[in-house]
């Protein structure tokens, strides 16, 4: 484009610009311009209904049990915390040098006085980003509870501003901002908190006392401290060369930090004394001495120690070093220490040396987990490696040394990863994996794939959602918008929006992507003939139920033409084709297609193949809805305890099973039981899947329902018009689902006493149930007897009474 576009009064200059204005989208300039379509994601619940929950920790590890030379700058922060007469936020900033122990402190004092507080939570302030970040992981731990979906959806942005507005609205919490490395940086947020207590440490003392502040300087250590801090960590008595610890101690700027690392070292190194120490750390002094202010640096200093690690762990044990290179490339924590058998050629026993000789530097922390079993049954070891240690071991490669160690990272954990994504005795292992195996993995890699589907089988869409996302975005950047890994990519992405309950959204990059996939894979590709089956799932989850029916009508000949009649991907196609036509109003029909496939699949597949579970759930309840109650409430009764052992007790799946049975259960008779059932399923799909996903609502409105059936009317229409806003905004308002609820609403509305308001709300619904499902759909019968019912109700009502003489 050329000149200055123009749009209610905003403006873009220059050649090939744009400009827009009260509305949303994607606008593209440039030859190979290329853009991603995100998913619009549910807001984070209100901030007045979320608490804190019991077993949340917010600190990154225990308090150490060697604390030396504290006890006055223990008392004072206490003091100043404690003992300030404000109403509002209390802030204190610790201000000393790095290493200088200010995380050490509001660590001790965080675990000493956890108990005087509803939450402590600590973030690394080192930056507004980081502190950004920080506020965002307190949001999605608070609010993962409410709705783990959102929380996991929530832009960084919207749940630092979420965090921000929960603890202006809730006192008796302690929040640690660490390693502060401005005043201003945290400035806007001091000022927006009205409660609790906020713990600042910082390098820096300038700005604190503009804020209102007076800083709590923490020096270094006494000498006397220092001393007996190397000796508790070496391990030496008392009387042990004690001017060599003193000579140690001040080359060391008696840094709490530095000394609890060279102590470490020292007294778990074969053959090192405190005078070799000493010898090593005056030879390479450059990096010690370069640009440091009176003191030390502690980065700097610690860097010095690890580096001498790194080259006496070369020295010592080359596994080792290799060990710790590897390590430097995972997520910093809990990484399962089999993974590591092979690398190298090793056997598991000289890897378990190694990382022993790593643990005795200090440089790695072994634990047992105690949830993951080995395979003779004691507890899984794993290996944690402080993210400093990481970035230090990785700056000392060189790129191509760093490219070949991630290589060899990503290799050990595509072998570590199960080979059966599906099965749900290999969940906890890809549990344990999962923050490494996202972490190293390149994109295209088949490991990452099974990951995704690990995270499918398992009902967890969220973080489907988001590994999907970012594989697209590399496939995008690396391969290009129309390569076919770009292409099955972008597929992906869809089938997870929708299946985080955004059927609009997902039916949209699927509509978009099928011409795509014509032009690039041609029509009778298998690409293509997916991307045509998805987009008419995601056509009837959006609510045009009779046009997904009719595209699946149409896909299963052309399948059968170009797979072949036993094609394991007809079975699917026609088990949409049954479900659509269900929902476009032929129940009696859908049971009849669901029976004729599950003889199929009986033949096909085996009894416990997710597949055959869905068909069998279907045909339940096309068994209900043609009229057969009890035997819907059986057959489902029969299939729980099968998707509960396949697919686990908290699968979405198992949850809709359950809550469908608890329908059913109604329709046979027993409407008490059927509302206790959706009154126990409903907060595990609120847990699970979110406040707003469509399955979780289907539940709301059946425990609705099912309050009503029992006499209490009023309770239905309140529980009716609190879910329609929430039907509205997140399935449309023409949605087929919505309408129901407003039906229900308006029904349930009479039975409370408002007979004329129930006849108006379904006279004025009507025409939209007739528009969206057709004359003849069972539901539109239904709220024309609805409002043939509350008609009449009004009419009987407005009749005047004959008198008797």
């Amino acid at each position: 484009m050329t000149g200055e576009p123009q749009a209610h009064g905003v403006a873009a200059q220059g050649t090939r610009s744009v400009a827009a204005d009260g509305n949303w989208g994607i606008v593209q300039t440039g030859d190979h311009a290329s853009a991603t379509l995100q998913p619009p994601r549910r807001p984070l619940p209100e901030v007045a209904r979320v608490r804190v929950p019991p077993s949340l920790i917010g600190v990154p590890r225990r308090a150490t049990p060697t604390f030396v030379g504290r006890r006055g700058a223990m008392a004072a922060l206490r003091e100043a915390l404690e003992g300030a007469a404000a109403t509002g936020v209390i802030s204190q900033a610790v201000v000393g040098l790095g290493g200088v122990g200010k995380s050490e402190l509001a660590l001790q004092y965080a675990h000493r006085h956890r108990l005087d507080y509803d939450l402590v939570w600590w973030i690394d302030a080192e930056g507004p980003a980081r502190i950004q970040a920080g506020l965002a992981a307190l949001a999605r731990a608070l609010a993962c509870a409410t709705d783990s979906v959102a929380a996991a959806q929530a832009t960084q942005d919207e749940a630092a501003t979420w965090a921000l507005a929960w603890l202006s609205g809730h006192p008796g919490w302690l929040v640690i901002l660490d390693n502060v490395e401005e005043a201003a940086d945290v400035e806007p947020y001091l000022a927006r908190l009205v409660h609790g207590h906020v713990l600042i440490t910082t390098r820096r003392d300038l700005g604190w006392r503009d804020l209102g502040l007076t800083p709590l300087r923490l020096d270094v250590l006494r000498r006397p401290d220092s001393v007996d801090l190397l000796n508790d960590r070496i391990g030496s008595p008392p009387s042990a060369d004690s001017r060599l610890l003193d000579a140690l101690a001040d080359q060391l700027g008696d840094l709490p930090l530095a000394l609890t690392q060279a102590g470490a070292y020292i007294g778990r190194t074969p053959r090192m004394t405190v005078g070799r120490y000493l010898r090593l750390l005056r030879d390479t002094p450059a990096r010690m001495h370069a640009a440091i202010p009176a003191g030390g640096d502690a980065a700097r200093v610690v860097s010095q120690v690890w580096r001498l690690s790194h080259r006496r762990m070369s020295e010592v044990s080359p596994l080792a070093a290799d060990l710790l290179n590897v390590l430097a490339c995972y997520a910093p924590d809990n990484l399962p220490c089999s993974v590591l058998d092979g690398a190298g050629g090793a056997d598991d026993v000289a890897v378990g040396e190694a990382l022993a000789l790593l643990a005795s530097y200090s440089l790695v922390t072994l634990t047992a987990d105690r949830e993951g079993r080995a395979a003779g049954g004691e507890p899984e070891p794993e290996v944690s490696v402080h993210r400093l240690v990481q970035a230090t071991t990785l700056a000392q490669l060189s790129d191509d040394e760093r490219q070949a160690v991630r290589g060899k990272a990503a290799a050990l954990i595509e072998a570590a990863l199960p080979g059966d994504s599906r099965a749900l005795a290999n969940r906890p292992a890809f549990r344990r994996l999962l923050p490494h195996a996202r972490t190293v993995l390149p994109f295209d890699s088949p490991g990452l794939g099974r990951v995704r589907d690990f995270l499918v089988a398992g009902g967890d869409y969220g973080t489907a959602l988001a590994v999907v996302l970012q594989v697209h975005a590399q496939c995008v950047d690396v391969l290009g918008p129309e390569d076919p890994g770009t292409l099955r990519a972008t597929h992906d992405l869809a089938y997870c929006t929708g299946m985080n309950g955004d059927a609009v959204a997902a039916r949209d990059l699927l509509a978009a992507l099928l011409p795509v996939c014509e032009r690039v894979l041609g029509d009778d590709h298998n690409g293509t003939l997916n991307t045509s089956h998805e987009l008419a799932r995601w056509t009837g989850e959006a609510g045009e139920w009779a046009k997904a029916r009719d595209q699946y009508a149409a896909l299963l000949p052309l399948e059968e033409r170009l797979l072949g009649p036993d094609h394991p991907n007809l079975l699917v196609t026609r088990y949409e084709l049954a479900y659509w036509t269900g929902e476009a109003g032929d129940p009696a029909a859908a049971r009849d297609q669901c029976a004729a496939l599950l003889s199929l699949e009986e033949r096909f597949l085996g009894a416990d193949r997710p597949g055959m579970l869905s068909t069998r759930f279907a045909l339940a309840r096309w068994t209900g809805e043609a009229g057969q109650p009890a035997e819907a409430r059986d057959q489902l009764a029969a299939l729980l305890p099968d998707r509960e052992r396949v697919l686990g007790p908290e699968h979405p799946d198992t949850l809709m099973t359950r809550a469908t049975l608890a329908v059913w259960t109604g329709y046979a008779g027993d409407a008490a039981a059927a509302r206790d059932h959706l009154a126990a399923v409903l907060p595990l799909q609120e847990r699970v899947l979110g406040a707003d996903h469509p399955n979780t609502l289907i539940s709301r409105h059946n425990l609705a329902f099912w309050t009503g059936v029992l006499g209490e009317a009023v309770a239905a229409r309140d529980q009716f018009t609190a879910l329609l806003p929430v039907r509205e905004r997140v399935r449309g308002a023409e949605h087929p689902d919505t309408l129901i609820t407003r039906a229900n609403l308006a029904h349930w509305t009479g039975y409370a006493g408002n007979a004329v308001a129930a006849r108006n709300q379904l006279a004025a619904l009507l025409p939209a149930v007739k528009r969206v499902l057709g004359r003849r759909h069972p539901r539109f019968l239904a709220v024309r007897a609805y409002l043939a019912h509350w008609s009449q109700q009004v009419g009987n009502a407005q009749r005047p009474r004959r008198t008797r003489r």
